[in-house]
């Protein structure tokens, strides 16, 4: 073999050196690109279901609804709104604070409650239907408290619609008109409003909480209140 030919055959070796070189840059840049396009998706998909972060509102989470349940001063710069399933016994867990703070800052907020029955929960729903037919009678948080108060008599009966009979009676209802309307299409609607806002607001679990728009997961009465003291504070 001449100088010439081993030359030329070094150079073709040297060029197809550089050609797979720079074919498996191409292949790691491409796979790179791919795997960063999965991440940012499942990125995306987080944030666009998780509902909120504590730097940004959920949209419609920092309203009050003609529909909506209320206690405090409707008007209120200070909104705190509780997801709840009358069957649930976290929400049950929750009541005393939640009770204490709407006590405590009585006009200076308005709690809103929505409904958010979990279909785990075979008389969430009737729980839910029996408050809004005891609203329609102007006392639903009067039969809102009995209901959690005694969770454990009604959460597995086969009979929670008399249950709620009696809770009815119990706070001076016209009890026919009660029964009447246990189940009121407008009722149902209203429940299933409610559940609708909450899953587009990212609730997966109850109780869930927002304030003035923002999700919180207060673990105490402390932690409750700093969060809307704050608010207040820093409007």
């Amino acid at each position: 073999m001449s100088k010439e030919q081993y030359e030329l055959k070094q150079s073709e070796k040297e060029e197809k050196r550089k050609k797979e070189a720079w074919s498996r840059m191409i292949e790691r840049l491409v796979f790179g690109a791919i795997i960063f396009l999965v991440i940012a998706g499942f990125v995306f998909l987080a944030i666009k279901y998780k509902g909120s972060s504590p730097e940004q509102p959920v949209l419609g989470m920092n309203a009050v609804s003609a529909s909506d349940w209320t206690k405090g001063d409707k008007n209120a710069k200070i909104i705190l709104i509780e997801y709840s399933d009358f069957q649930c016994p976290a929400c049950v867990a929750y009541e005393p604070t939640v009770k204490q703070i709407t006590d405590e800052f009585k006009d200076r907020i308005v709690f809103v409650y929505r409904h958010f029955p979990l279909s785990q929960h075979k008389n969430a729903e009737s729980a839910a239907m029996a408050s809004e037919a005891a609203g329609r009678q102007g006392k639903f948080w009067e039969i809102h408290d009995l209901i959690f108060e005694n969770q454990k008599e009604w959460s597995e009966a086969l009979n929670a619609e008399d249950i709620f009979a009696g809770y009815a009676q119990k706070i001076g209802l016209d009890i026919n008109r009660f029964k009447d309307d246990l189940n009121l299409k407008e009722s149902k609607d209203k429940i299933s409003g409610d559940s609708r806002s909450g899953l587009e607001a990212g609730v997966n679990a109850t109780p869930t909480f927002f304030l003035n728009g923002r999700k919180i997961s207060p673990r105490s009465y402390e932690e409750f209140k700093n969060a809307i003291s704050q608010a207040i504070n820093n409007p």
